[in-house]
């Protein structure tokens, strides 16, 4: 059934006082875009959803239910799942009314106002069991009523499909039986023969600290140039619906960055669906969510309560409820670049089908409020600007980063979506994907976030990064012989070096001056130097002074001209920082034996500087290419996009620009922009 035309809706809109004006820049946009006039009305705020369905209830003479009961409704679980995952809402649900008569309830997104009159005149007795129903509130009703279905596909829908890769369990039988070998020959071996034991333990240690070591300088000596952003012209009407996916837990301090971060995305708001993800109990990130006027396009969703109580879960409990051909993943303290999603998509549309994934680089904007934050973004520089670069360009295995991940949706369901039982769901889903024969690359376009900048806070992060690592490896190691042929060789060395490397090596290099120390003591207190404790002392000594040259050497790489000022005090602070990494290494062994599906919470607080990244990079509002590019225009007036305050502007371009240039704060509905990136509340930014 064709939806109605800009003409239907003309009555019914001046009965809610929306200006012709707008209803014409409305239909305009819709045209643009390529999208019922329905969709872009409700995405333009000009009409909230509630208002919109009551006063189509009252002018075609229909009963109107604000909110059904969950527990009347009657569907079957495929026809809950098909309905959540259909962006325009629920078209028609069935529920009884108290004497036990069925109710049809409809909640149309592609609604025909004359063929629905005429329905209702032919069909007067159907008619008085019509419901009109606000579409999200028929979606909420639906998600209620199938919340317990809901939940078991998060929690077992991997271990269902694809058990062998879940980190439900996290050792094997063979996998522990040889873990317990290991450890009975080292007790023995430590007792009967205490030198060979701890020889042994060191040459394996070195073994993992040098290939860390190998594999930083080979990056570092063939790193790629730097991406840049690289658009073409497109056409809005090309443009798929995009899904946007945060998992919120315990962050209420930050929601207004959150929103103002999200409504700085250029893409079209009748395309566009955002899904603020919180767990049910979470009583004060809702009340924070719920205190901003959302636009339309934005949903809430409640986790219900109930283990494992991870983020990956929570992401696989909402995933059914999105629609989009691609979804993007983002963390509640992320500002992502305006254009980010521009690039990611153009990127899939020129790749492959089997390109799943695209990685954007994050980017650490406190580096200079503390010692740790500044190593943290000495860290994520070398890793999102040389490493993962590296690894994409020859197409290896790529472990992503936990957040500004861009999928392809059909692939994401392919490999089975998150994990929920593993804590580092970002770097298992990466490999799954190398598994199944996709690849993942980069764009420019960056993410900024904030760094812990206390070790009390940072320790429990790595921690949860560390053991997540452990959990990966142990869960695609189950199978070697299978893994080597899956990931192919290069790719499953990669495997071995990035996931057990780096947590023996963080353990290794605390065992390193801890026998330094003791052989220390040991002299001191009168006893042997033996030729053994050289070499040994040389063995121990190569590996911390090797393992801190390559990891300031690849870090000096990915930092600019301006970047490397004070880089002695990083030099310096390397040490303390790498003991922090082994406290946590020896954290994760402890968790992963007795608590190892434990989420660790970091916390996060509002950015204290000025917002960076509006602009298509770090170093330039706005690049050329950005402004090369183009949408479809409507064949009545072409090229015009006016909005209240603004003057027409014919190319998009332009548009675009003063958008992204000249941000509003004043609370109230978004210029009528075609590429809006306007706040996603109306109230979520302060005057």
């Amino acid at each position: 059934m064709q939806p109605s035309p800009v003409g239907d809706w003309q009555v019914l809109l001046k009965r809610l006082n929306v200006p012709v004006f707008e209803i014409e820049r409305i239909a305009q946009r819709a045209e643009i875009c390529g999208v019922s006039f329905q969709t872009e009305l409700l995405a333009s705020g000009a009409v909230s959803e509630r208002e919109l369905f009551r006063a189509l209830a009252d002018d075609l003479g229909l009963a109107y239910l604000d909110r059904p009961d969950p527990s009347d409704l009657v569907m079957r679980e495929w026809q809950g799942f098909a309905a959540l995952a259909n962006r325009g809402g629920v078209r028609m649900a069935l529920t009884l009314d108290r004497d036990g008569r069925s109710i049809v309830l409809i909640a149309p997104d592609r609604l025909n106002i004359p063929a629905l009159r005429s329905f209702v005149r032919r069909y007067p007795r159907a008619a008085r069991r019509l419901r009109v129903v606000p579409p999200s509130h028929l979606r909420e009703t639906v998600r209620k009523r199938f919340r317990p279905e809901l939940m078991r596909a998060a929690t077992e829908g991997l271990f269902s499909s694809h058990p062998k890769q879940s980190s439900r369990f996290v050792v094997n039988a063979w996998q522990g039986a040889a873990l317990g070998a290991l450890l009975v020959t080292l007790a023995f071996f430590s007792w009967t023969r205490p030198a060979a034991a701890l020889l042994s333990v060191h040459g394996v240690l070195s073994v993992a600290f040098l290939a860390c070591v190998v594999l930083r300088i080979a990056i570092g000596l063939s790193r790629e140039p730097e991406k840049k952003p690289n658009f073409t012209d497109m056409d809005q009407a090309e443009a798929p619906v995009y899904s946007v996916l945060i998992a919120l837990y315990k962050e209420a301090d930050v929601i207004p960055d959150l929103l103002s971060a999200l409504g700085r995305l250029v893409w079209p708001r009748s395309k566009l669906e955002i899904k603020l993800v919180c767990e049910s109990d979470d009583r004060e990130t809702l009340e924070a969510i719920r205190s901003h006027e959302l636009r339309p396009y934005i949903e809430v969703i409640e986790v219900p309560a109930g283990g494992p109580r991870t983020k990956p879960k929570a992401l696989s409990y909402a995933l059914p409820m999105t629609s989009g051909e691609f979804v993007a993943l983002y963390d509640a303290e992320d500002r992502p670049q305006s254009f980010q999603l521009v690039e990611a998509w153009q990127a899939f549309r020129d790749g492959d089908e089997k390109l799943a994934c695209v990685q954007a680089p994050l980017t650490i904007s406190n580096s200079g409020e503390s010692w740790i934050s500044s190593m943290f973004a000495l860290e994520y520089a070398a890793l999102f600007r040389v490493v993962l670069p590296w690894l994409a360009c020859r197409r290896l295995m790529l472990p992503l980063g936990g957040t500004s991940n861009h999928f392809r949706r059909s692939a994401l369901n392919a490999v089975g979506g998150w994990d929920p039982y593993n804590v580092t769901e970002d770097a298992d889903l990466g490999l799954r994907l190398c598994r199944f024969g996709y690849r993942t690359s980069m764009i420019a376009n960056a993410t900024y976030e904030d760094a812990p900048t206390q070790a009390r806070v940072w320790v429990p992060q790595r921690t949860r990064w560390f053991k997540g690592w452990a959990q990966t490896w142990l869960v695609h190691m189950r199978d070697p012989g299978a893994a080597v042929r899956e990931l192919g060789l290069p790719s499953f060395v990669i495997m071995q070096v990035l996931f057990a490397g780096m947590v023996l090596s963080a353990l290794a290099y605390s065992i390193f001056w801890a026998t330094v120390l003791g052989l220390g003591v040991y002299v001191a207190l009168d006893g042997e130097f033996r030729p053994g404790h050289f070499w040994l002392l040389m063995l121990d000594g190569a590996n911390v002074v090797l393992g801190h040259a390559a990891f300031l050497y690849i870090g000096w790489l990915s930092l600019n001209r301006t970047e490397r000022a004070g880089f002695w005090k990083k030099l310096l602070w390397t040490p303390a920082y790498w003991c922090l990494m082994s406290l946590a290494a020896w954290r994760c062994l402890w968790q992963l034996y007795w608590n190892p599906h434990h989420w660790e919470k970091t916390p996060h607080k509002p950015h204290r500087g000025p917002y960076i990244g509006t602009g298509a990079s770090s170093s330039k509002s706005l690049q050329p290419e950005a402004a090369a590019m183009r949408v479809g225009r409507s064949r009545k007036e072409p090229g015009r996009h006016v909005g209240p305050g603004w003057q027409a502007v014919p190319p998009f371009a332009r548009s675009v620009r003063l958008r992204a240039t000249r941000q509003t704060r004043k609370p109230g509905p978004e210029p009528m922009m075609s590429w809006s990136s306007a706040p996603i509340a109306s109230r979520s930014l302060p005057s």
